[in-house]
Parts: C-alpha cells; structure tokens; sequence
C-alpha cells in the first residue's frame, strides 16, 4: 500500500508542478515544435486500432506460460513464474497514452533527421510497445531486449498479426545481452526493463555514450518508487544530460550539446 499512496503523491506533486503544455519557454526550436505539435497531436494514426486490437487480445488471453523474471530478485539466473497471458497484459503492458507518444516521438524524430533510425527497446514484454515504435517507418531498425523466451514468442506472434517486419530481437537477461548486441549509434532508446535504481542506472550509463547528438532516451516509470526517482534525479544532473522532460510516466532525456541545460516537467 505504500508504493501506492507514493506513487499517488508524486502524481499530485507532478499536475501542481507542471506547467509547460504548448512549448512556450523551452530554447531549443527542435524541442519546442515536438512539445508543441507532436506532445499536444491528439490524431490517431493509422496503425493504433490495429495495435490496441492486439492489446484487447492479449488482455482476454488465458493460457498460462512460464515465464522469467529478472526483475527486482536479482538473480542471475532470473525467477520462474507461471503467469497467465492475460495478467501480464493488464500489469506490464505500457499504457497506450505512452505508446502512441513514443510513435509520434520516432516519426517525429525521423522525419526531422531525414532517415532510417536504430531504435533500441529494453523490456519487450508482449510486444505491443515495440509495435507502437517499428511501424512509423518500416525503413528504421527496431531492436529489443526481453529476458524471456515464452514472453517474446507471444511478442513474435503480435509482429507477424500486425505484418512488421522491421524487428530483431534478443533472449536472455539484459546485464548479459545489452553492451554485446546494442549498435553504436542509437536514435531512440526506450528503457523499461529492471525497475531498480541499480538496473536504470546501468542501463543509462551504458547507453548514454552511444545516444546520437539528436537522438532520445525514454525511460519509463520514473516515479514508479523513491529508488526510480533517484535514478532519474541523478540522470539529469549527468553532465552528459543537457536536456530532460518529465512526463510523469516517462522521462526524456536528450544530450545535444547546443541546448541549454533545462530540465522541463510537462504536463501530457
């Protein structure tokens, strides 16, 4: 009960803290046209009911698998659980106000820089997230990480229902997998994986080097608990950080060197 009434505070903390909502006050030209007309486009694009048919599927899905967590237990070896399909849909599945974000976000991104992205995704889940950032463009190159298997083939079978083809994937815990088969040069990161301050932090310091000038790194639940907060607090004040938009249940984060050191509480 805790998490939840902390959870509930940083809410409240956020909606009478927030104030920017069209993109007035923020420097960057580039920063304030995605505040301003990617953030604030309430259109729904062509591909989101297809998307969101498959998360009512999922949803109503009753066959058990096992699955492996490596979550917050730590163990190297990861935490087998059965689990029904429809249980994980309703509790891990990012919501779909975040995921058509990050779509408008990727299309925002590539069609500013004029080409295909590397698009790396941590926590796959069942997938759908993952669909919501490889189809504003099939060109970009989609790569996620899931710690398992039985999980990612549920994914997989979302993919080929939705005819994406643009996916590769990786099994296996993501202490193990990340710094192996992550590109040098990623567009767009999306982190939900370990929500621990020890993991988030891992994640973000080995992949903040490999961020492009004008690339975004999206982390998710940053005020899921006093840990993930310390995570992103710390993670702003990194001197490679010079740009960050708390978005309650996401965090942005962008190291161009010409903007202003900034840090922006959007109220999405």
């Amino acid at each position: 009960m805790g998490a939840v009434f902390f959870r509930l505070w940083a809410y409240i903390r956020h909606c009478l803290t927030s104030w920017n909502t069209t993109g007035e006050g923020i420097h960057s030209p580039y920063l304030f046209r995605m505040v301003r007309f990617v953030m604030r486009d309430e259109n729904s694009y062509y591909c989101f009911a297809d998307i969101e048919r498959r998360r009512e599927l999922l949803m109503a899905c009753d066959d058990e698998i096992e699955a492996v967590d490596y979550g917050s237990a730590g163990s190297p070896a990861g935490t087998h659980v059965r689990r029904r399909v429809s249980r994980i849909a309703k509790t891990h599945l990012e919501s779909p106000r975040v995921g058509q974000l990050l779509f408008r976000l990727v299309n925002f991104i590539g069609e500013e820089e004029k080409r295909p992205l590397e698009i790396l995704e941590l926590g796959t889940s069942l997938g759908v997230t993952t669909a919501y950032l490889a189809m504003p463009n099939s060109r970009n190159r989609v790569m996620t990480m899931e710690g398992s298997g039985e999980v990612l083939k549920i994914a997989q079978g979302v993919w080929r229902a939705l005819k994406i083809e643009n996916i590769e994937w990786v099994e296996g815990n993501i202490d193990n997998t990340l710094l192996k088969h992550a590109r040098e040069r990623l567009d767009v990161v999306y982190i939900d994986a370990n929500h621990t301050y020890e993991a988030t932090q891992r994640y973000a310091q080995a992949l903040l080097p490999r961020l492009a000038e004008k690339g975004m790194m999206a982390i998710d639940d940053i005020h899921y608990s006093p840990e993930m907060e310390r995570a992103w607090e710390e993670l702003k004040n990194d001197p490679r950080v010079t740009t960050t938009m708390d978005l309650y249940h996401v965090g942005l984060v962008f190291v161009d060197p010409h903007y202003l050191k900034r840090h922006y509480r959007i109220n999405n």
